[in-house]
């Protein structure tokens, strides 16, 4: 990834209701949510919707599928790899950053005991 496409995806999620979608649709996994199920889901007017799936969607984190009558989305989970890839490309000072790493030691333990971002 370089830094164009992780500053349009980082600028695509530095907004609470695509945030939200953006989690949502990587908690749905591979089968996705139809437009409908996700409105539902996060309480957005369609109209409001549209606009957030094609900004994730222009910056390459939801793919979109036609099935019978719906559209499909799903996070693009390659492209969210990616960015997280290219976020931690250089961490801890080149060391691995496994769960052996010296990273680990400042972790902040109100982070620590947390089960999901």
């Amino acid at each position: 990834m370089d830094s164009i496409s992780a500053v349009s995806a980082l600028g695509a999620l530095a907004q609470e209701h695509r945030l939200a979608l953006f989690r949502l649709l990587v908690q749905a996994g591979e089968d996705g949510m139809p437009a409908g199920a996700i409105a539902e889901a996060l309480g957005v007017p369609n109209s409001s919707l549209s606009f957030h799936l094609a900004q994730l969607h222009k910056a390459g984190l939801v793919q979109q599928e036609r099935r019978h009558r719906s559209i499909i989305y799903r996070a693009d989970y390659a492209a969210m790899n990616d960015l997280v890839g290219y976020l931690m490309e250089n961490c801890c000072a080149g060391a691995d950053c496994g769960t052996a790493s010296g990273c680990d030691d400042e972790i902040n333990p109100a982070q620590a005991e947390r089960k999901s971002a």
